[in-house]
């Protein structure tokens, strides 16, 4: 096969959690670049959204379905409403996520309950009923959003450091047991992005310019930095890659 036809996703069907915004959002406008229809999940996704827009304008089906990954009951009915609805994943984009920032002497255990409720447990749940199917079939590609908290503790998010160091953990356990049946599990680690996640950080002067004095790139990342990324993750080109974290970060871990 020529290495660029590798990437092409032309008739795969791909599902996109937190696709109405920000990195979810970019990544299902890339794989609709490259070919995939989309199934785009969020807990407010309406129809004819942005992204919904965004997508059928390349030409490509999108189709909404609204979950609330807080609630452990809705993920899995919303994995029985695939099926019922007919439809068969060949990739899944796990970003949905939440954050919640308070010091951990004072962090509510609420908070943290939620956090690895919606980024870590839904996560595992969806990856099990979607991944069950991509194991009998024997082809798939299931991409997490990591972050560098994977890596890393950080300050004031301990629910959040906690949920994607297993998220890490997530992918390589998932890796081991189905990479020799065909799917691919693997995972993006975004550094600092200009997202609705780290609005906080960005708005307060001094964490700003000592976060952007750190990242060689030099600048903040933009959701259309994960367009390469996801697409490569989600194709045939990566079909050797299994239990991978690939940093989006703009050269932050290397400092």
């Amino acid at each position: 096969m020529n290495v660029l036809q590798s990437f092409d996703l032309t008739g795969q069907t791909a599902v996109v959690t937190g696709a109405k915004r920000g990195i979810g959002r970019g990544m299902a406008e890339a794989l609709a670049q490259a070919g995939a229809d989309i199934v785009g999940v969020s807990v407010t996704l309406e129809p004819n959204s942005e992204v919904e827009q965004a997508v059928t304008a390349l030409g490509r089906t999108f189709t909404p379905y609204q979950c609330d990954f807080s609630d452990r009951e809705a993920v899995k009915n919303f994995a029985a409403q695939l099926e019922a609805d007919g439809v068969a994943p060949d990739i899944l984009i796990n970003n949905a996520g939440t954050i919640k920032r308070k010091p951990a002497a004072e962090h509510p255990e609420d908070w943290w309950d939620e956090v690895i409720e919606v980024n870590l447990s839904a996560q595992f749940i969806l990856s099990r009923e979607i991944g069950r199917g991509m194991v009998e079939r024997g082809r798939g590609k299931i991409i997490f959003t990591a972050s560098l908290l994977t890596f890393q503790g950080g300050i004031t998010v301990p629910g959040y450091a906690a949920s994607k160091g297993g998220i890490g953990q997530l992918t390589k356990a998932l890796a081991n047991e189905w990479a020799g049946k065909g799917v691919n599990v693997n995972a993006i680690a975004p550094g600092y992005i200009a997202t609705d996640n780290t609005q906080a950080l960005r708005e307060d002067p001094d964490r700003s310019k000592s976060i952007l004095e750190r990242i060689p790139a030099g600048r903040w990342g933009r959701p259309e930095d994960f367009a390469g990324p996801a697409v490569f993750l989600a194709s045939s080109a990566s079909d050797y890659v299994n239990g991978e974290i690939l940093v989006v970060d703009g050269g932050w871990m290397g400092r």
